[in-house]
């Protein structure tokens, strides 16, 4: 079974089955009929990619309202941590963190339901990540939570000091200062 579902309700890890020869490999990195017929019948309608070098760390970001968005992401090249919060105020899982390695090695995806805040740091030397989305990217409905926030306690697996984060997301507020709206 590819499909392994974690203790969080609708967040779902995906390990294709790779077919390797001599040549290198196939697999199926996402097939709209499986994934349907497990309960994931997503309209993919925007793909992201991104390269980042080690010591990275992305997030945590979200769609906000109707522009909420579900993920599918996975590691092209190198691997990261990937880590979303669970901001659905009805989930047994409200306000708590998943993380998981993701590695081109291993092709391993997760899917992300809509209602979570998602970010990831590289542990290799690079990291090419690639992930789909079930919304458009909305400007105005852009939330962001503290990457460092004390109260999550997110080990992103890179030492104090080695973090490479954008400023913006420095200025994410905690999950204590969250608007309500930014809830689901």
């Amino acid at each position: 079974m590819p499909f392994t579902h974690t203790q969080f309700p609708d967040l779902v890890v995906f390990e294709p089955k790779v077919f390797g020869d001599d040549r290198g490999y196939f697999f199926e990195s996402y097939n709209k009929q499986m994934f349907a017929s497990k309960g994931f019948d997503h309209d993919w309608v925007q793909d992201n990619q991104s390269s980042s070098v080690y010591g990275v760390i992305r997030g945590l970001h979200f769609q906000k309202g109707e522009h909420a968005q579900a993920k599918l992401v996975r590691c092209l090249r190198g691997a990261i941590l990937d880590v979303v919060v669970d901001l659905r105020k009805n989930s047994p899982t409200f306000k708590q963190v998943y993380s998981i390695e993701l590695t081109a090695e291993k092709k391993n995806t997760l899917l992300v339901p809509r209602g979570f805040a998602h970010g990831f740091s590289v542990l290799s030397d690079m990291a090419e990540v690639m992930y789909k989305c079930d919304h458009l990217y909305s400007k105005e409905s852009e939330g962001g939570l503290l990457y460092n926030d004390p109260s999550l306690q997110i080990d992103w697996g890179i030492p104090s000091g080695k973090e490479i984060v954008s400023d913006k997301d420095k200025l994410n507020p905690m999950l204590a200062d969250l608007a309500e709206d930014s809830f689901f």
